[in-house]
This record gives C-alpha cells, sequence and structure tokens, in this order.
C-alpha cells in the first residue's frame, strides 16, 4: 500500500502541476500576451475563460476514461491520461503570442486547454479506484487521500516555478519566454511519471468483476442520474472554494490591490503546504467517524466563512491574507480529504469508474470553471472589500450542504467475529 500510495501521489500530483501551471499563468500573464486588444480586466476574464474550458472538458474525459476503466481496467487509464495532459501541456508552452500570429495563438490555447482537460478528467477517477482497490476497507479513506495530497504538490510544484521564475527575471522577461518554462518542464515530469506507474498491478476489486457494463455511461445515466446530480451539486462548494483562493485571489490582489506576485504566491502556497499536510490526518478521522458527518462539517465551515475571508483579503496584508486562504482552504480539506473514499462507495462497481469520475469533474464544472470569471466581475462591480464574491461563495455553499444532506454514508461498518465455544482438552 505504500508504494502503491506513492505512485498514485505522484501521477495526481503531475497531473494537476500541468493543469494548476496553466491557471496560476493566466492569473498573471496570459491575458495581456493573448489578448492584448482587451482592457486590463476583459484580458483577465478572457485568459480566465480559456482556463474555465479545461473544466468543461473534463467530464468528457471522465467519460471517455471512465469508460476504459470499467472496461478494460483501471491501470490502463492512468498511462493514457497522464501522456495526454503531459504533450498537451508542453504544447501550450510552445503557442506563440497573439503578437507573433494573431488571432490563431488564442484558438490554439483554447484547444490544448481542453486537452489538458480530458486528461485529468481521466487521472482523477483512474487514481482513486486504483488506490481504493488494493486498501482495506477500514482503513480505505487514509489511503485513498494520497491521490488528494497530489493536487497539493501539484500545486505546489507548479507557483513553485512560477515564483522562482517571476523573483529571478525583469518583468518583461517573464513576460517573454520565463513563463513558458513551467510548461515545458512538465515534459519530463509525465516521463517520470510513466515510469513510476509502469510497474502498478491492476485492482483486485476490478478483477473480481464477472459482469462489465457494456456502456457504463449509460447504466450511469439510467440508474444513477440522480447521485451523479448530487455529487456534481455536493462537491461543487470545494472547486469554487479551492480556485478562489488558488485562482481569482492571485489576480485580484495583484491587479486591484498593488500586492506583489512574490508575496500572494507566498501566502497562497504556504496555505496549500498546511492543507496537503493535513490531508491524510483528516482522512484518518473519516474512517473512524465516515464520510458523510466530515462533508457536512467542511462544507458549513465553508458557509461561516467565506464572508470573513473576502474582508480579510481586501486588507491588502500579507499575514491576514494568508489567514484568509488558510482558512478557506481547512474547511476545503475537511471535505475534500474522504471524498476519494465516499464517491467510489456510492456506485456499483461496474460502473464505479465512470459514476464517480462524472460526479467529480461535474463539480468541477460547477463551482471551478465560472468561479474565476464570476469573482473577477464581481470584484470589479464591487467597492473595495468585494462583498459580491463572498455572497456568491456562501450561497455555491449553501447548495453543497443540502446535497451532502441528501446523500447516503457509506463508511464499511465492522463485523464482529461470531463468539466462539471453547472447547475442552
Amino acid at each position: 500500500m505504500p508504494r502503491l500510495a506513492a505512485a498514485s501521489l505522484a501521477g495526481t500530483a503531475i497531473e494537476f502541476y500541468d493543469f494548476f501551471v496553466y491557471g496560476t499563468a493566466a492569473a498573471l500573464v496570459l491575458g495581456p500576451l493573448f489578448f492584448p486588444t482587451f482592457s486590463p480586466v476583459a484580458g483577465t476574464l478572457a485568459a480566465f475563460g480559456t482556463f474555465g474550458v479545461g473544466f468543461v472538458a473534463r467530464p468528457l474525459g471522465s467519460v471517455v476514461f471512465g469508460h476504459l476503466g470499467d472496461r478494460r481496467g483501471r491501470r490502463p487509464v492512468l498511462v493514457l491520461s497522464l501522456l495526454l495532459t503531459g504533450v498537451s501541456t508542453v504544447a501550450v508552452g510552445c503557442v506563440p503570442s497573439y503578437g507573433t500570429i494573431g488571432v490563431a495563438a488564442p484558438v490554439l490555447l483554447l484547444v490544448l486547454r481542453f486537452l489538458q482537460g480530458l486528461g485529468v478528467g481521466g487521472e482523477w477517477g483512474g487514481a482513486v479506484l486504483l488506490t481504493t482497490g488494493h486498501a482495506p476497507a477500514r482503513r480505505r479513506a487514509l489511503w485513498s487521500s494520497f491521490p488528494q495530497v497530489g493536487p497539493a504538490f501539484g500545486f505546489l510544484l507548479a507557483n513553485g516555478m512560477m515564483l522562482a521564475l517571476s523573483a529571478a527575471l525583469s518583468d518583461a522577461q517573464f513576460a517573454r519566454w520565463g513563463w513558458r518554462v513551467p510548461f515545458w518542464a512538465a515534459g519530463a515530469l509525465a516521463l517520470a511519471g510513466l515510469w513510476l506507474r509502469s510497474s502498478l498491478a491492476e485492482s483486485p476489486r476490478f478483477l473480481e468483476i464477472d459482469d462489465h457494463a457494456r456502456v457504463p455511461l449509460v447504466e450511469v445515466v439510467r440508474h444513477h442520474g440522480r447521485l451523479v446530480l448530487l455529487t456534481a451539486g455536493a462537491l461543487a462548494v470545494g472547486y469554487a472554494v479551492f480556485y478562489a483562493v488558488t485562482t481569482w485571489s492571485l489576480a485580484y490582489a495583484t491587479e486591484r490591490l498593488g500586492v506583489s506576485r512574490t508575496m500572494m504566491l507566498l501566502c497562497v502556497m504556504g496555505a496549500v503546504v498546511v492543507q496537503g499536510a493535513l490531508t491524510p490526518l483528516v482522512a484518518l478521522l473519516g474512517d473512524r467517524y465516515g464520510r458523510r458527518p466530515m462533508c457536512l462539517t467542511g462544507c458549513a465551515a465553508c458557509v461561516l466563512w467565506m464572508l470573513p475571508m473576502v474582508a480579510l483579503l481586501a486588507t491588502g496584508e500579507p499575514l491576514l491574507m494568508f489567514l484568509a486562504i488558510l482558512g478557506a482552504l481547512l474547511a476545503f480539506v475537511i471535505m475534500f480529504a474522504v471524498i476519494a473514499a465516499y464517491l467510489p462507495e456510492l456506485y456499483e462497481p461496474r460502473v464505479r469508474c465512470t459514476g464517480a469520475a462524472v460526479g467529480y469533474n461535474l463539480g468541477g464544472v460547477l463551482g471551478g470553471a465560472l468561479t474565476p470569471i464570476v469573482a473577477t466581475a464581481l470584484a470589479e462591480r464591487g467597492g473595495r472589500v468585494p462583498w459580491g464574491v463572498g455572497v456568491y461563495l456562501t450561497g455555491i455553499a449553501l447548495v453543497s450542504l443540502v446535497c451532502f444532506a441528501l446523500l447516503p454514508e457509506t463508511r464499511p461498518v465492522s463485523v464482529p467475529a461470531p463468539a466462539v465455544e471453547p472447547v475442552s482438552g
């Protein structure tokens, strides 16, 4: 289990590095380079629009790779999704700017971002199901939390590279070629991930399935449609909160408040370190007290924290901004530390890869695709404190809270061993 968990963590870290590095670039530099005819705010909105395309593609990726995972196994999904994401990310770093090839530049950016989303849409389901398929039932939340730590590592790696380049280069150098380096580095990371995953064994639970679904998506829609909608609505708040503090806040702080790019990246990265470190510990609580109670607690914390969060962000003080982001990510991790165990347990084994992945990635569309765009627009229309952003996030949290309340608990119940009569002699 430790070797398998490490390989799953490394794989998701690499995949989400590719996804996050685009979000950071969209917040910091893509607007002026690919949408120079727009105003600064409109350029940022357009860059976030291409960022959102990746989320729209993720459910389609979960359908394609979920079909492969339910029909052929979880292991092929991990290899193909990593390859697709890695190649498209390297290609983003090679796209010329608008000043060189005109309108073809943002079009290419859009296409490659779509391919990134396809790959990430298949990654999560394969990594989580391979891990849960090997894990003992009483520690399933713990072991499945390691793929959930991967995105934190990916975010730190992506932003760490951006931070180092931002500090080492002038603004002109960073805009001309420095932002491309993290995209090119994705090629080496993808090769390392493929090597790590080449030795993984197929999930024992998949091998136990005798009757595989012919068209998993049709069965999911027909028999689990309500469950998919509830899981998507429940997970929307996690995506909304995470991308509000890791993507929108970068653009808001640097453009509206005048906070330095380096300082803002440090605030976000420090909070993500705490989030990643706490994920396995919170998952242990999910094994002890259940998945649903943890999700309800985290969701309720989001409801209470969103308005204080935007008030703290608006101060422009680094320490207060760090506390704002940290509080949001702590609420986030209470939910998402157990999601990797919770979602697969909600679906029957023959359609588990498709059902869990589609529900997870639809939540990304509802909560992650629009949040940077909506938050940027609301912050622009408001005063110094973007209360509209806090109200928007609180509303999403309330909807998710209702969806979690309608979902059942899935934690395996330990069955005591039968009493054995003592035998004389």
